[in-house]
């Protein structure tokens, strides 16, 4: 990867949304803004000019093709156990491969950007498995659609996960600075979370912990949320962020994405609320006979595809 400067920016644009890509930082995104009163405010947590070749500053990212965290760094499947690189230090891999490497832009519009990358074309792709993968933003009206698809192009068939990272900022805020609105407000329509023990789930997903149940819309709080929800209930939003008196945004996900991974750190201007098709350490769950943890078998030659839409209003 060339240096910050050299990174293109692609940026799709209508009368709701500006939304800015990084293809070269793992098809990433770099910033995502609603106009409100004639302004192009933040929503998405905007990535520092400095950091955009940085994945994990950005406002939002590929999960593929798995999300969040791999106890160990250790996949087992069927018997075996195949040993992933660990994130840092960290005793797990985390947040898929495909992130790691730019992509190609397929097409590019105004409104409309399709890019891909192909697991073939580089080495050390952690993940045991050949496969290309896609992502098309597209801008309609209100909404920002992420429509994501992982082929096998492998001659055996692999388990595989997808999803987005987006961040969120806590308060909307003015081109000036000035408060927009109150601080966001959640509300998450899944009735169950994984049971954690130093941060991974041990079993399967159960009663809300207190912590972590947004059933009802409240404020974030002031506590650490990093909790895999799941068992939603009766709607395709998945969940709702609303700015009292400035803006509400709907996460609507499809069926595929059945999980959601809600991040709320302590002291931070932002947070994650993240429509994902697995829980955290399905691959071990999976193993363990835990049901419903997400995992989907992808055969030689075919395609899993989902996608989820940011909707303004």
């Amino acid at each position: 990867m060339g240096g910050v400067s050299d990174l293109e920016m692609i940026t799709l644009t209508n009368d709701h949304w500006r939304v800015g890509l990084v293809p070269e930082n793992g098809g990433s995104v770099a910033f995502g803004q609603a106009r409100i009163d004639g302004n192009w405010i933040d929503v998405l947590r905007p990535t520092p000019k400095d950091r955009l070749g940085q994945w994990w500053d950005v406002a939002s990212f590929p999960l593929i093709p798995w999300s969040n965290r791999i106890r160990h760094g250790t996949l087992l499947w069927e018997g075996e156990a195949y040993q992933l690189r660990r994130w840092g230090t960290d005793d797990f891999a985390m947040h898929g491969t495909a992130v790691d490497f730019p992509w190609e832009v397929l097409e590019q519009a105004v409104d409309h950007t399709s890019l891909e990358f192909d697991a073939r074309g580089y080495y050390g792709v952690n993940f045991p498995w050949d496969f290309v993968s896609r992502t098309e933003f597209t801008l309609d009206g209100p909404s920002l659609t992420c429509r994501m698809t992982i082929e096998n192009t492998d001659d055996e068939a692999f388990p595989a996960g997808l999803g987005h990272h987006p961040y969120f900022v806590r308060a909307l805020h003015s081109p000036t600075g000035a408060a927009l609105g109150e601080e966001a407000l959640l509300q998450v329509n899944c009735e169950h979370a994984y049971p954690l023990t130093n941060g991974m789930p041990d079993g399967p997903a159960g009663p809300l912990p207190p912590v972590a149940d947004f059933r009802t819309s409240r404020a974030l709080g002031d506590a650490l949320v990093d909790h895999c929800l799941t068992a939603r209930v009766g709607t395709t939003v998945a969940a709702t962020i609303e700015y009292p008196g400035a803006l509400t945004v709907d996460i609507k996900a499809g069926d595929l994405l059945s999980h959601v991974v809600v991040f709320v750190p302590v002291g931070e201007s932002y947070f994650a609320v993240e429509p994902v098709t697995n829980a955290n350490d399905a691959f071990t769950l999976h193993a363990q006979g835990v049901p419903d943890t997400g995992v989907f078998i992808i055969e030689p030659g075919e395609t899993a595809a989902t996608e989820f839409a940011l909707i303004l209003r």
